[in-house]
Protein backbone atom coordinates (compact mmCIF):
# COMPACT_ATOMS: atom_id res chain seq x y z
CA UNK A 1 0.00 0.00 0.00
CA UNK A 2 1.33 3.63 -0.55
CA UNK A 3 1.31 6.24 1.66
CA UNK A 4 -1.31 9.13 1.40
CA UNK A 5 -0.05 12.87 1.09
CA UNK A 6 -1.03 16.02 0.78
CA UNK A 7 -5.11 16.83 -0.10
CA UNK A 8 -5.37 12.67 0.50
CA UNK A 9 -3.70 11.74 -2.78
CA UNK A 10 -2.20 7.82 -2.62
CA UNK A 11 1.11 7.96 -3.76
CA UNK A 12 2.78 4.39 -5.76
CA UNK A 13 5.26 2.77 -3.87
CA UNK A 14 9.22 3.09 -5.39
CA UNK A 15 9.10 -0.50 -6.14
CA UNK A 16 5.27 -0.07 -8.09
CA UNK A 17 6.40 2.96 -10.28
CA UNK A 18 10.07 1.15 -11.13
CA UNK A 19 7.98 -2.24 -12.37
CA UNK A 20 5.52 -0.01 -14.29
CA UNK A 21 8.23 1.54 -16.44
CA UNK A 22 9.90 -1.59 -17.53
CA UNK A 23 9.16 -3.79 -20.26
CA UNK A 24 8.08 -7.41 -19.59
CA UNK A 25 11.13 -9.74 -20.64
CA UNK A 26 10.03 -12.42 -22.90
CA UNK A 27 10.69 -15.99 -22.07
CA UNK A 28 13.31 -18.03 -23.10
CA UNK A 29 12.86 -19.89 -26.31
CA UNK A 30 13.87 -23.70 -26.39
CA UNK A 31 17.52 -24.62 -27.00
CA UNK A 32 17.13 -25.95 -30.48
CA UNK A 33 19.49 -29.03 -29.64
CA UNK A 34 17.65 -29.72 -27.06
CA UNK A 35 14.33 -29.74 -29.38
CA UNK A 36 15.83 -31.64 -32.24
CA UNK A 37 17.42 -35.24 -31.07
CA UNK A 38 20.63 -36.01 -32.06
CA UNK A 39 21.42 -37.01 -36.27
CA UNK A 40 17.97 -35.09 -37.26
CA UNK A 41 18.81 -32.07 -39.09
CA UNK A 42 17.00 -28.36 -37.94
CA UNK A 43 14.23 -27.98 -40.39
CA UNK A 44 14.56 -24.18 -40.32
CA UNK A 45 18.52 -24.46 -41.61
CA UNK A 46 19.49 -26.52 -44.78
CA UNK A 47 22.78 -28.98 -43.94
CA UNK A 48 25.67 -28.08 -45.51
CA UNK A 49 26.67 -30.54 -47.90
CA UNK A 50 30.25 -32.18 -48.23
CA UNK A 51 33.20 -30.94 -50.13
CA UNK A 52 34.60 -34.40 -51.02
CA UNK A 53 33.38 -35.15 -54.81
CA UNK A 54 32.76 -38.81 -53.36
CA UNK A 55 30.59 -37.69 -50.81
CA UNK A 56 28.84 -35.15 -53.20
CA UNK A 57 27.70 -37.83 -55.22
CA UNK A 58 26.78 -40.06 -52.36
CA UNK A 59 24.28 -37.31 -51.34
CA UNK A 60 23.10 -36.56 -54.91
CA UNK A 61 23.61 -39.46 -56.83
CA UNK A 62 25.18 -38.02 -59.65
CA UNK A 63 28.39 -38.15 -61.52
CA UNK A 64 30.72 -34.83 -61.16
CA UNK A 65 33.66 -36.04 -61.82
CA UNK A 66 35.20 -38.24 -64.67
CA UNK A 67 36.97 -41.45 -62.61
CA UNK A 68 39.22 -42.17 -65.59
CA UNK A 69 40.54 -38.51 -66.25
CA UNK A 70 39.95 -36.78 -63.01
CA UNK A 71 38.17 -34.09 -65.29
CA UNK A 72 34.91 -32.28 -63.99
CA UNK A 73 31.59 -33.01 -65.86
CA UNK A 74 28.05 -32.51 -66.52
CA UNK A 75 25.59 -33.90 -63.90
CA UNK A 76 23.53 -35.52 -67.25
CA UNK A 77 26.56 -36.33 -69.45
CA UNK A 78 26.94 -39.93 -70.12
CA UNK A 79 30.68 -39.89 -71.52
CA UNK A 80 33.83 -37.70 -70.69
CA UNK A 81 33.64 -34.52 -72.83
CA UNK A 82 37.83 -35.14 -72.04
CA UNK A 83 38.69 -38.85 -72.36
CA UNK A 84 35.25 -40.22 -74.01
CA UNK A 85 34.91 -42.48 -72.15
CA UNK A 86 31.50 -43.94 -70.45
CA UNK A 87 30.38 -42.54 -67.03
CA UNK A 88 29.44 -45.03 -64.69
CA UNK A 89 25.73 -44.85 -63.36
CA UNK A 90 24.86 -44.84 -59.54
CA UNK A 91 24.46 -48.39 -59.57
CA UNK A 92 27.69 -49.52 -60.92
CA UNK A 93 29.47 -47.01 -58.98
CA UNK A 94 31.90 -48.05 -56.50
CA UNK A 95 33.68 -45.48 -54.07
CA UNK A 96 36.78 -44.22 -55.36
CA UNK A 97 40.25 -45.17 -53.55
CA UNK A 98 43.53 -44.01 -54.28
CA UNK A 99 46.01 -46.06 -52.92
CA UNK A 100 49.52 -46.19 -54.57
CA UNK A 101 49.52 -49.84 -55.04
CA UNK A 102 46.88 -49.24 -57.73
CA UNK A 103 49.28 -46.63 -59.99
CA UNK A 104 52.02 -48.48 -59.38
CA UNK A 105 50.62 -51.58 -60.48
CA UNK A 106 49.17 -49.77 -63.72
CA UNK A 107 52.79 -48.71 -64.74
CA UNK A 108 53.87 -51.98 -64.10
CA UNK A 109 51.22 -53.01 -66.77
CA UNK A 110 51.97 -50.67 -68.87
CA UNK A 111 55.34 -51.43 -68.89
CA UNK A 112 54.75 -55.32 -69.38
CA UNK A 113 52.52 -54.82 -72.24
CA UNK A 114 54.91 -52.41 -74.31
CA UNK A 115 57.68 -54.10 -76.60
CA UNK A 116 60.79 -54.42 -75.69
CA UNK A 117 63.37 -52.04 -77.28
CA UNK A 118 66.24 -52.88 -79.34
CA UNK A 119 69.31 -53.95 -77.41
CA UNK A 120 70.80 -51.34 -75.72
CA UNK A 121 73.81 -51.18 -73.81
CA UNK A 122 74.75 -49.15 -71.05
CA UNK A 123 78.11 -47.62 -70.00
CA UNK A 124 79.60 -46.77 -66.37
CA UNK A 125 81.69 -44.10 -65.95
CA UNK A 126 84.92 -45.87 -65.68
CA UNK A 127 88.05 -44.52 -65.04
CA UNK A 128 90.47 -43.16 -67.06
CA UNK A 129 92.43 -45.88 -67.39
CA UNK A 130 89.77 -48.14 -68.99
CA UNK A 131 89.35 -45.85 -71.77
CA UNK A 132 90.83 -47.38 -74.74
CA UNK A 133 92.53 -44.41 -77.41
CA UNK A 134 91.55 -43.46 -80.61
CA UNK A 135 91.63 -46.66 -82.99
CA UNK A 136 91.27 -46.94 -86.74
CA UNK A 137 87.39 -47.71 -86.58
CA UNK A 138 86.90 -44.43 -84.33
CA UNK A 139 88.83 -42.56 -87.32
CA UNK A 140 86.58 -43.93 -89.41
CA UNK A 141 83.07 -43.21 -88.01
CA UNK A 142 84.48 -39.34 -87.07
CA UNK A 143 85.45 -39.27 -91.27
CA UNK A 144 83.30 -37.22 -93.70
CA UNK A 145 82.68 -39.78 -95.98
CA UNK A 146 81.32 -42.00 -93.14
CA UNK A 147 78.99 -39.60 -90.92
CA UNK A 148 76.85 -41.17 -88.04
CA UNK A 149 73.37 -41.98 -89.33
CA UNK A 150 71.85 -39.42 -86.45
CA UNK A 151 73.59 -36.54 -88.65
CA UNK A 152 72.50 -37.48 -91.76
CA UNK A 153 69.34 -37.26 -90.95
CA UNK A 154 69.62 -34.19 -88.89
CA UNK A 155 71.19 -31.40 -91.85
CA UNK A 156 68.75 -33.21 -94.06
CA UNK A 157 65.83 -32.27 -91.91
CA UNK A 158 68.17 -29.01 -91.26
CA UNK A 159 67.44 -27.71 -94.90
CA UNK A 160 64.26 -29.16 -95.37
CA UNK A 161 62.56 -27.25 -98.39
CA UNK A 162 59.18 -27.11 -95.82
CA UNK A 163 61.13 -24.58 -93.92
CA UNK A 164 60.54 -21.02 -94.58
CA UNK A 165 64.13 -20.04 -95.76
CA UNK A 166 66.59 -22.83 -96.38
CA UNK A 167 70.03 -22.37 -94.61
CA UNK A 168 73.41 -22.11 -96.70
CA UNK A 169 75.98 -25.04 -96.28
CA UNK A 170 78.75 -23.74 -95.06
CA UNK A 171 80.72 -27.15 -95.28
CA UNK A 172 84.33 -26.55 -96.78
CA UNK A 173 86.75 -28.95 -98.69
CA UNK A 174 88.97 -30.46 -95.76
CA UNK A 175 93.10 -29.73 -96.12
CA UNK A 176 95.36 -31.97 -96.36
CA UNK A 177 97.08 -33.31 -93.34
CA UNK A 178 100.46 -31.83 -92.86
CA UNK A 179 99.47 -28.52 -94.07
CA UNK A 180 100.58 -25.25 -92.19
CA UNK A 181 98.64 -22.52 -90.93
CA UNK A 182 99.69 -19.03 -89.59
CA UNK A 183 97.25 -17.14 -87.61
CA UNK A 184 96.82 -13.56 -86.52
CA UNK A 185 100.20 -13.83 -83.92
CA UNK A 186 102.71 -15.53 -86.63
CA UNK A 187 102.41 -18.64 -84.32
CA UNK A 188 102.38 -21.56 -86.89
CA UNK A 189 100.49 -24.55 -86.55
CA UNK A 190 100.16 -27.89 -88.61
CA UNK A 191 97.15 -30.37 -89.12
CA UNK A 192 97.11 -33.75 -87.78
CA UNK A 193 94.05 -36.25 -89.27
CA UNK A 194 90.63 -35.58 -89.02
CA UNK A 195 88.11 -35.88 -86.29
CA UNK A 196 85.54 -34.42 -87.32
CA UNK A 197 82.68 -32.61 -89.82
CA UNK A 198 80.16 -31.10 -89.13
CA UNK A 199 77.77 -27.98 -90.47
CA UNK A 200 79.61 -26.00 -88.41
CA UNK A 201 83.46 -26.74 -89.75
CA UNK A 202 86.13 -29.36 -89.73
CA UNK A 203 87.51 -30.29 -86.43
CA UNK A 204 91.54 -31.47 -86.86
CA UNK A 205 94.23 -32.32 -84.39
CA UNK A 206 97.11 -30.01 -84.93
CA UNK A 207 100.86 -29.02 -83.91
CA UNK A 208 102.59 -26.21 -83.41
CA UNK A 209 104.66 -25.79 -85.69
CA UNK A 210 106.65 -22.44 -84.64
CA UNK A 211 108.58 -24.06 -81.33
CA UNK A 212 106.33 -20.89 -79.69
CA UNK A 213 104.31 -24.14 -78.14
CA UNK A 214 105.61 -27.46 -76.82
CA UNK A 215 105.66 -30.01 -79.38
CA UNK A 216 104.42 -32.36 -77.29
CA UNK A 217 101.78 -30.97 -76.48
CA UNK A 218 98.35 -31.49 -78.37
CA UNK A 219 95.81 -29.22 -79.72
CA UNK A 220 92.33 -29.00 -81.53
CA UNK A 221 91.85 -26.47 -84.52
CA UNK A 222 88.67 -26.05 -86.03
CA UNK A 223 88.35 -25.02 -89.64
CA UNK A 224 85.82 -23.36 -91.47
CA UNK A 225 84.50 -21.21 -94.32
CA UNK A 226 85.31 -17.48 -93.81
CA UNK A 227 82.24 -15.88 -93.48
CA UNK A 228 80.63 -19.19 -91.58
CA UNK A 229 79.05 -20.13 -88.10
CA UNK A 230 82.97 -19.96 -86.98
CA UNK A 231 82.97 -16.43 -87.46
CA UNK A 232 80.33 -16.21 -84.25
CA UNK A 233 82.02 -18.47 -82.32
CA UNK A 234 84.90 -16.49 -82.80
CA UNK A 235 83.40 -13.29 -81.64
CA UNK A 236 82.06 -14.92 -78.48
CA UNK A 237 85.43 -16.13 -77.28
CA UNK A 238 86.93 -12.80 -78.07
CA UNK A 239 83.87 -10.82 -76.34
CA UNK A 240 83.39 -13.43 -73.59
CA UNK A 241 85.65 -16.10 -72.37
CA UNK A 242 88.91 -14.39 -72.34
CA UNK A 243 90.78 -16.41 -70.20
CA UNK A 244 91.68 -13.60 -67.97
CA UNK A 245 87.36 -13.48 -67.37
CA UNK A 246 87.16 -17.00 -67.00
CA UNK A 247 89.64 -17.49 -64.30
CA UNK A 248 88.38 -14.49 -62.37
CA UNK A 249 84.91 -16.31 -62.25
CA UNK A 250 86.14 -19.15 -61.11
CA UNK A 251 87.84 -17.29 -58.07
CA UNK A 252 84.75 -15.37 -57.08
CA UNK A 253 82.57 -18.71 -57.23
CA UNK A 254 85.05 -20.83 -55.91
CA UNK A 255 85.22 -23.37 -59.02
CA UNK A 256 88.32 -25.27 -60.08
CA UNK A 257 86.80 -26.20 -63.53
CA UNK A 258 84.40 -24.38 -65.46
CA UNK A 259 84.21 -26.04 -69.14
CA UNK A 260 84.92 -22.78 -71.40
CA UNK A 261 87.05 -23.37 -73.79
CA UNK A 262 90.35 -21.40 -74.14
CA UNK A 263 90.97 -19.99 -77.30
CA UNK A 264 94.76 -19.50 -77.88
CA UNK A 265 94.81 -18.55 -81.68
CA UNK A 266 92.71 -17.71 -84.59
CA UNK A 267 93.28 -16.53 -87.98
CA UNK A 268 92.29 -16.51 -91.93
CA UNK A 269 93.82 -19.02 -94.48
CA UNK A 270 93.80 -18.09 -98.45
CA UNK A 271 91.28 -15.85 -97.87
CA UNK A 272 88.55 -18.58 -97.81
CA UNK A 273 89.75 -20.02 -94.22
CA UNK A 274 88.73 -19.06 -90.94
CA UNK A 275 90.16 -21.32 -88.07
CA UNK A 276 90.41 -21.26 -84.21
CA UNK A 277 93.02 -23.34 -82.00
CA UNK A 278 92.11 -24.77 -78.73
CA UNK A 279 93.83 -27.18 -76.10
CA UNK A 280 93.33 -30.90 -76.19
CA UNK A 281 89.61 -30.71 -75.35
CA UNK A 282 88.93 -34.66 -74.80
CA UNK A 283 86.65 -36.54 -76.28
CA UNK A 284 82.91 -35.96 -76.98
CA UNK A 285 80.53 -37.63 -75.56
CA UNK A 286 79.01 -38.29 -78.89
CA UNK A 287 82.22 -40.38 -79.69
CA UNK A 288 81.50 -42.39 -76.56
CA UNK A 289 78.12 -42.97 -77.19
CA UNK A 290 79.04 -44.44 -80.88
CA UNK A 291 81.53 -46.50 -79.36
CA UNK A 292 78.76 -49.23 -79.09
CA UNK A 293 77.10 -48.11 -75.84
CA UNK A 294 74.55 -46.27 -76.62
CA UNK A 295 73.58 -45.32 -73.21
CA UNK A 296 75.14 -43.48 -70.08
CA UNK A 297 74.18 -44.29 -66.66
CA UNK A 298 72.86 -42.01 -64.35
CA UNK A 299 75.66 -40.96 -62.27
CA UNK A 300 78.11 -40.11 -65.39
CA UNK A 301 74.30 -38.19 -67.05
CA UNK A 302 74.58 -36.25 -63.56
CA UNK A 303 78.07 -35.36 -63.93
CA UNK A 304 78.20 -33.76 -67.16
CA UNK A 305 74.94 -31.71 -66.60
CA UNK A 306 76.44 -30.58 -63.46
CA UNK A 307 79.53 -29.22 -65.34
CA UNK A 308 77.59 -27.74 -68.18
CA UNK A 309 74.61 -26.10 -65.76
CA UNK A 310 78.36 -24.35 -64.53
CA UNK A 311 79.57 -23.20 -67.81
CA UNK A 312 75.78 -22.02 -68.97
CA UNK A 313 75.79 -19.90 -65.64
CA UNK A 314 78.90 -18.25 -66.98
CA UNK A 315 77.91 -17.66 -70.47
CA UNK A 316 74.17 -16.53 -69.47
CA UNK A 317 75.44 -14.03 -66.86
CA UNK A 318 78.13 -12.91 -69.64
CA UNK A 319 74.62 -11.34 -71.69
CA UNK A 320 75.10 -14.97 -74.18
CA UNK A 321 73.25 -18.23 -74.66
CA UNK A 322 74.39 -21.28 -76.43
CA UNK A 323 71.86 -22.08 -78.80
CA UNK A 324 72.90 -25.50 -79.59
CA UNK A 325 73.45 -27.76 -76.76
CA UNK A 326 74.31 -31.82 -78.09
CA UNK A 327 76.55 -34.57 -77.44
CA UNK A 328 78.42 -33.61 -80.22
CA UNK A 329 79.39 -29.98 -78.25
CA UNK A 330 80.30 -31.33 -75.25
CA UNK A 331 84.34 -32.76 -74.41
CA UNK A 332 85.53 -35.12 -71.55
CA UNK A 333 89.12 -35.33 -70.63
CA UNK A 334 89.94 -38.98 -70.40
CA UNK A 335 92.23 -38.11 -68.20
CA UNK A 336 90.57 -36.22 -66.07
CA UNK A 337 86.45 -37.37 -66.00
CA UNK A 338 85.50 -34.59 -64.00
CA UNK A 339 86.98 -32.18 -66.74
CA UNK A 340 83.86 -31.22 -68.76
CA UNK A 341 83.69 -28.48 -71.81
CA UNK A 342 81.08 -26.91 -73.37
CA UNK A 343 82.05 -25.99 -77.08
CA UNK A 344 80.59 -25.14 -80.55
CA UNK A 345 79.54 -21.59 -80.06
CA UNK A 346 78.74 -21.31 -83.71
CA UNK A 347 75.34 -20.41 -82.72
CA UNK A 348 75.42 -18.78 -79.61
CA UNK A 349 73.24 -15.30 -79.34
CA UNK A 350 73.77 -12.44 -77.33
CA UNK A 351 70.66 -11.96 -75.75
CA UNK A 352 71.09 -9.23 -73.53
CA UNK A 353 73.72 -6.81 -75.08
CA UNK A 354 74.35 -3.74 -72.20
CA UNK A 355 72.34 -5.51 -70.20
CA UNK A 356 69.05 -4.74 -71.84
CA UNK A 357 67.41 -7.66 -73.23
CA UNK A 358 66.13 -8.65 -76.71
CA UNK A 359 62.59 -8.51 -77.54
CA UNK A 360 61.59 -12.57 -77.97
CA UNK A 361 59.55 -12.03 -81.64
CA UNK A 362 59.21 -15.35 -83.24
CA UNK A 363 59.95 -15.39 -87.05
CA UNK A 364 62.61 -12.44 -86.18
CA UNK A 365 65.30 -15.24 -87.11
CA UNK A 366 65.73 -18.25 -89.39
CA UNK A 367 63.38 -21.40 -88.00
CA UNK A 368 65.11 -24.51 -87.01
CA UNK A 369 68.50 -23.55 -86.68
CA UNK A 370 70.96 -25.80 -85.15
CA UNK A 371 70.71 -30.01 -84.15
CA UNK A 372 66.82 -30.22 -84.97
CA UNK A 373 66.46 -33.16 -81.97
CA UNK A 374 67.27 -30.92 -79.38
CA UNK A 375 66.57 -27.40 -80.09
CA UNK A 376 64.26 -25.41 -77.98
CA UNK A 377 60.54 -24.81 -78.98
CA UNK A 378 61.70 -20.84 -79.09
CA UNK A 379 64.19 -21.65 -81.77
CA UNK A 380 61.67 -23.92 -83.72
CA UNK A 381 59.57 -20.97 -83.94
CA UNK A 382 62.26 -18.84 -85.28
CA UNK A 383 62.56 -16.65 -82.10
CA UNK A 384 65.67 -15.73 -81.07
CA UNK A 385 67.33 -18.80 -77.95
CA UNK A 386 66.97 -17.69 -74.16
CA UNK A 387 68.51 -18.95 -71.05
CA UNK A 388 65.44 -21.62 -70.90
CA UNK A 389 66.22 -22.54 -74.57
CA UNK A 390 70.08 -24.12 -73.30
CA UNK A 391 68.03 -25.75 -69.90
CA UNK A 392 65.05 -27.31 -71.64
CA UNK A 393 67.86 -28.52 -74.80
CA UNK A 394 70.09 -29.94 -72.03
CA UNK A 395 66.82 -31.69 -70.91
CA UNK A 396 66.72 -33.00 -74.19
CA UNK A 397 70.22 -34.33 -74.09
CA UNK A 398 69.56 -35.84 -70.73
CA UNK A 399 66.70 -38.12 -71.38
CA UNK A 400 68.67 -38.80 -74.60
CA UNK A 401 71.66 -39.91 -73.05
CA UNK A 402 69.75 -42.00 -70.08
CA UNK A 403 66.84 -43.88 -72.50
CA UNK A 404 68.64 -43.93 -76.15
CA UNK A 405 65.65 -42.04 -77.99
CA UNK A 406 63.42 -39.43 -77.68
CA UNK A 407 59.60 -39.52 -79.32
CA UNK A 408 60.38 -37.45 -81.70
CA UNK A 409 63.60 -39.29 -82.75
CA UNK A 410 62.11 -41.22 -85.63
CA UNK A 411 60.56 -38.38 -87.14
CA UNK A 412 63.55 -35.60 -87.86
CA UNK A 413 62.87 -35.82 -91.74
CA UNK A 414 60.26 -33.67 -90.62
CA UNK A 415 60.89 -30.39 -88.82
CA UNK A 416 57.32 -29.84 -88.21
CA UNK A 417 56.58 -32.82 -86.72
CA UNK A 418 59.30 -32.78 -84.25
CA UNK A 419 57.82 -29.21 -83.43
CA UNK A 420 54.62 -30.85 -82.50
CA UNK A 421 55.79 -33.72 -80.63
CA UNK A 422 58.01 -31.07 -78.58
CA UNK A 423 54.75 -28.91 -77.59
CA UNK A 424 52.79 -31.59 -76.35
Amino acid sequence: MGRRGRGGRRLPLLAERAGAGRRAIPAARPSSAAAAPRGVSRPGRPRREASCPVRKRAAHGMINFCPQCGQKVETAFHFCPICGNKLPKEDDEEPMQLTPDASLSSLKALRQDEPLPAERKTVEWISSEKIPASTSTEEEAWSPQAASPSTKVASKAKFSPRSPRRLKSTSVAPLSEGKILTDQNSKQWKLGKLLNQSECGLMYEAQSASGACPQKQRYFLKLDAKNGRIYNEQIFLQRAAKKITVDKWKRMHSVPLLGIPNCIGFGLHESNYRFLVFPELGRTVQSILDDGTNLLTEKPVFQIAIRVLDSLEYIHGNEYVHGDITAENIYVNPDDLTEVTLAGYCFAFRYCPGGKHVAQREGSRTPHEGTIEFISLDVHRGAGPSRRSDLQSLGYCMVKWLCGFLPWTDELADVHKVMEQKER
